[in-house]
């Protein structure tokens, strides 16, 4: 990838914001993007993040859509009017087309499905307008995709079997059946 870390070397203001209220996710992505040459600034909530756009807005932005204390396109929309020209990367672990349209709509420049890997992150923050993006080289499986989707709408359920079974349309045991079983790769 020496393309990209030519890029990057050749960038004259390196800052990012990475926030994600998992700091598992949040330790690791930060440090690999550090290791490509990005000085980063972490955050664990959306208050941490609006602290730091305050005191000098980066020149870039990797941030998480649902925080326990808000949403990330509040950040993008701040970040927007303090340094319009920043590119920002949103990243979700519930990945719909409507919250898609509306990160890009305040002004992210990409949306990336979690776990995202680094490199696809970086790529995605440098690329050129009207670049088409790379397809993915390890995308979930279809498995995968409907194990997340039924994760997710339990979740939204409160961990209620019966409803969650309901909206999915879905017997309750074979929605017990498939919550007791490990994620598919």
């Amino acid at each position: 990838m020496p393309d990209i870390e030519d890029r990057i070397a050749a960038l004259q203001d390196k800052s990012l914001l990475l926030l994600d209220d998992d700091q598992a996710l949040r330790n690791r992505l930060g440090r690999a993007l550090e290791s490509r040459g990005f000085e980063v600034r972490s955050a664990a909530s959306v208050a941490e993040a609006l602290s730091a756009l305050s005191s000098q807005p980066p020149a870039f932005a990797v941030l998480d859509m649902r925080l326990e204390d808000g949403n990330g396109l509040k950040v993008v929309e701040a970040l927007r009017a303090r340094r319009p020209e920043a590119r920002t990367i949103m990243l979700t672990g519930y990945g719909a087309i409507a919250t898609a349209v509306a990160a890009v709509k305040a002004g992210a420049v990409d949306y990336l499905s979690k776990p995202a890997d680094a490199d696809d992150v970086v790529k995605a923050l440098l690329s050129e307008p009207g670049d088409s993006p790379e397809p993915p080289e390890n995308p979930m499986s279809a498995d995968r995709v409907r194990w997340e989707h039924i994760q997710r709408v339990f979740e939204l359920c409160n961990h209620n079997v019966s409803e969650t079974a309901r909206r999915l349309g879905m017997h309750r045991r074979t929605l017990q059946r498939i919550l007791a079983k490990r994620a598919p790769r």
